[in-house]
């Protein structure tokens, strides 16, 4: 949809991985494990973001790593409370790469494939892809619709990165937990302890999203040291 509204090409990394998987013979997650140990698999997906990087083509990409390969692009990241993105991928017609019996065998599948890729990036590339400092705009897709999550990546194209925060995130307040700390009606301060988001301040305007029944609010990102001084997290 993005790739449309901008009238440009779509290179999916991810569709690429799994045909690279089926060619194997493979689940999505044993493919994950196979690539832990034989590094070639990487090198080829890592060469060929490359290339497209280096062609200098306006493209829209979606890819674990693609916030590292194309440094001078908009690096956007998608989240999704672990749950709802299990009945999504359960909700695709099965094939022998991803076939799930249940949203909990899709949920601990899912989870399994994050850390095996995280731990294969750190130690490949010393990156973490749960950094959301590595991006600069965080979308939580929770209950949010496709044409919501698209009009706040065309917002933020077309807004001076100086006039934005980094990342720029834009949280369901259903999602954001309160943390022991005094209430205000300001900007919504958050701290990520994955997959979790803590309000630290902003009380008043959270429990406002709320009610109000928004999906996506603008949130600030704070870093651990001042989470940790605000006190532990109310649960």
């Amino acid at each position: 949809m993005l790739a449309d509204r901008l009238g440009v090409r779509r290179v999916s990394i991810g569709d690429l991985y799994r045909r690279m998987a089926a060619e194997h013979g493979m689940t999505a997650l044993q493919f994950n494990l196979h690539s832990e140990l034989d590094d070639k698999v990487d090198h080829y997906i890592d060469q060929l973001q490359h290339d497209i990087a280096a062609s200098g083509e306006r493209l829209v990409v979606d890819s674990r790593l693609a916030w590292h390969f194309f440094t001078d692009a908009l690096k956007v990241h998608l989240i999704a409370d672990p749950a709802v993105a299990a009945r999504r991928v359960l909700a695709r017609p099965g094939d022998a790469v991803e076939n799930y019996a249940s949203v909990e065998e899709a949920g601990r599948q899912l989870a399994g494939r994050s850390e095996s890729e995280r731990q294969r990036f750190l130690a490949r590339y010393g990156v973490d892809k749960n950094d959301l400092r590595n991006y600069d705009l965080v979308c939580d897709t929770t209950r949010a619709n496709p044409e919501q999550v698209v009009a706040r990546i065309v917002d933020m194209l077309e807004t001076p990165a100086s006039a934005l925060p980094t990342p720029a995130c834009h949280l369901d307040p259903n999602r954001v937990r309160p943390a022991a700390v005094t209430d205000d009606d300001g900007e919504i301060v958050v701290h990520h302890q994955a997959p979790h988001f803590f309000a630290i301040r902003g009380q008043r305007r959270l429990s406002a999203a709320v009610r109000a029944g928004e999906t996506m609010t603008a949130m600030v990102l704070t870093s651990g040291t001042a989470a940790a001084a605000a006190g532990p997290p109310v649960r």
